[in-house]
């Protein structure tokens, strides 16, 4: 493990909380981060047809001059002191309604502009790679739209000043995955997939809108330089259900534990979108939120521990879903949904793991877009089918493929001196700190997952890559699997790079003190076991898991078809059973509940309305029939009266 202490505890003070200076230079320009792409997208989209010829290259131009632009901003930031690099560019007043006053504005920290270069990064290079992976669908020139507004969308959550603009980036993003999730919408099951993924995460945002009033009626702002700061003079109380609702909007943006049924759904849509959903953008919006509301989570240990735990469950349900899935895509959705609980399990841990979180999260986007893009490359070769079962031996076929996609393997296992392990083993570390019984459960968490995250990502590369062929070469069925054109393996390269080096390079010059302006100052602490034997114990369930992997699927014979397997592997080959609760649990009293209201509202409601009107338009109709203009109808109604008169006054008398 790199560095001394580098697991130990920062110090919350004014974590997250320093206010912001007015940006000129370049800051003042970031707006053009989110304006270009969006522009683009907005081009594509009227431009209609007339833009098949060369809307994907408008669309990788506008991600790259984002890209250009965030890294004159990068230049600028890391030529001021630490203590002057939060600066706002305001671009123009938004709201203003009562003690309410809302600016569009864009924070430009280290946490931003790390997010920035991130997104613009490797979204650049998947921007590049789907050059070549759509080229041939009739629709790639919307397909690059959503694109570009998915980045825009993510760049304007991440650079907004206020939880208000951010939430603009929010929506926007949850949008964006539902177009390109049901992409291919002529299939009904992507069609689903797409809706699933969009409904979950309007459950979780309701979390946020609710944070954001609790927010307004107790600090009567949104903006980050109001909340922030003043949240250290918050009660206990109003920090926790803030905190909690904040949770639960990033469980659903971050598929994190209960909210994580529709990421397993999403590998629907295009590679190149599964790619930027897990790596660069969506699935790491929640983690993003925490760090930025460190000030919130600091006052409040209650609601530290609940993002803590819930972090820990999600890093062990996606291991676990993981090692029995036999669909690649989904082995790498259920990576990034574990991966993801270590990044959240971090952010609960408070300013101790606060910066490992975004650490593993850069490092990660890396290695994981690497994989995904791999994965593409594997099914451009196989006519896209993604049964590990059917694969075996491809190194020979996929050269390029199989040696980039290595890197990004060895990365998320953590082998020493790749990425994973500058970021993953910090996060381990820092799990291990702390008081009581907590450090103990949570450090084994981490260490054990290592070792299963090991199993089965090794299982995954090597049912795709080693062992006997699966498939047909000649015949009935065959298939000739070739390499992917330069537009898809260059991009596979720079990420394979980043995937090897970055941590270290990360590391090297000082990532957490970066961040420091954000999440605050680190201070020294000790894990309750020493670090080498924490990083030892961690290496050595890493090598057990590859062992065991590479005995049962690179040296053993691996079935066609799944075999039968005990209660546990069963159940999480059906996402242990996340959707069959959510239908009986949610679904189906929610149709009980919805047909309840309706049949209230059509026979009670309306029926006591309609009722009323029946009523009155019978007693118009008899009245319309008394009113027939023969005098002696007149005068036997007068008569009738009198004598009804006359009966009333008698029978009162008597």
């Amino acid at each position: 493990m790199p560095g001394t202490g580098a697991a130990g505890r920062l110090e919350a003070g004014a974590a997250g909380a320093q206010r912001a200076a007015e940006a000129t230079g370049a800051a003042g320009l970031v707006w053009l981060c989110v304006a270009v792409p969006l522009v683009s997208a907005g081009i594509l989209l009227v431009a209609g047809r007339a833009a098949d010829r060369w809307g994907h290259l408008l669309a990788v131009a506008a991600s790259a001059v984002s890209l250009a632009v965030g890294t004159a901003v990068l230049v600028q930031l890391l030529g001021l002191p630490g203590g002057a690099r939060v600066l706002d560019a305001r671009v123009y007043h938004w709201i203003g309604a009562g003690g309410l006053s809302v600016d569009v504005g864009m924070r430009v920290d280290p946490l931003s502009v790390t997010f920035v270069m991130l997104v613009t990064f490797v979204g650049t290079l998947i921007h590049v790679y789907s050059v070549g992976y759509m080229a041939h669908d009739p629709a790639r020139r919307r397909f690059f739209a959503y694109l570009n507004f998915f980045v825009a969308s993510m760049l304007l959550l991440v650079l907004g000043d206020s939880y208000l603009v951010m939430f603009v980036g929010w929506e926007g993003v949850g949008l964006a995955s539902y177009l390109l999730i049901s992409f291919w919408n002529q299939v009904p099951a992507n069609a689903a997939a797409g809706k699933k993924a969009f409904v979950m995460n309007r459950v979780g945002d309701v979390g946020l809108i609710l944070a954001m009033m609790a927010m307004v009626a107790h600090f009567g702002s949104v903006d980050f330089d109001r909340v922030l700061p003043e949240a250290s003079g918050a009660s206990t109380a109003v920090l926790t259900a803030v905190g909690v609702l904040l949770l639960v909007g990033a469980c659903g943006k971050s598929a994190q534990f209960p909210l994580q049924a529709w990421l397993g759904d999403a590998m629907a849509g295009p590679t190149p979108v599964s790619a930027l959903i897990h790596a660069a953008t969506m699935v790491t919006a929640g983690v993003y939120l925490m760090v930025r509301s460190g000030a919130i989570y600091a006052g409040t240990a209650a609601a530290q521990l609940v993002v803590a735990v819930v972090g820990a469950i999600t890093l062990v349900f996606g291991a676990v879903v993981g090692a029995a899935k036999d669909d690649m895509k989904k082995v790498l959705a259920a990576s990034t949904m574990s991966q993801i609980g270590y990044m959240t399990l971090a952010a609960g841990l408070g300013p101790a793991g606060a910066a490992f979180a975004i650490f593993h999260l850069v490092t990660h986007g890396f290695f994981k877009a690497n994989m995904f893009l791999g994965a593409g490359s594997v099914m451009h070769a196989m006519d896209d089918e993604v049964d590990m079962r059917g694969f075996g031996g491809l190194r020979a076929f996929l050269p390029i493929t199989w040696i980039t996609f290595l890197f990004g393997y060895l990365a998320i296992i953590g082998f020493p001196l790749l990425s994973g392990y500058f970021s993953k083993d910090r996060i381990i570390e820092a799990a291990f700190t702390g008081q009581g019984v907590k450090p103990w459960v949570f450090g084994s968490l981490a260490m054990a997952v290592a070792g299963l995250t090991a199993f089965y990502m090794s299982r995954l590369y090597f049912m795709i890559f080693h062992g006997e062929r699966r498939f047909p070469t000649a015949g009935k069925g065959a298939r000739h699997p070739h390499e992917a054109p330069a537009s898809m393996y260059v991009p596979q390269i720079v990420l394979a790079v980043g995937s090897a080096v970055l941590g270290l390079a990360l590391n090297a010059v000082g990532f957490v003190g970066w961040l420091e302006p954000v999440v605050g100052r680190a201070a020294h602490g000790e894990p309750v076991l020493p670090v080498p034997v924490i990083t030892g114990g961690t290496l050595v369930l890493v090598a057990a898991g590859v062992a065991v992997a590479w005995r049962m699927y690179a040296a053993g014979e691996v079935p066609a078809t799944a075999p039968r397997a005990n209660a546990l592997v069963r159940a999480a080959r059906r996402d242990l059973y996340q959707d069959a609760f959510n239908e009986n649990a949610v679904m189906k009293p929610g149709i009980v509940l919805t047909g309840a209201v309706a049949a209230l509202d059509a026979h009670v409601v309306d029926g006591a309305a309609e009722g009323v009107a029946s009523g009155t338009a019978g007693a118009g109709r008899l009245l319309v029939r008394l009113q027939n203009g023969y005098a002696r109808s007149y005068a036997g109604y007068m008569i009738a009266g009198v004598v009804v008169a006359l009966i009333v006054a008698l029978g009162t008398r008597l």
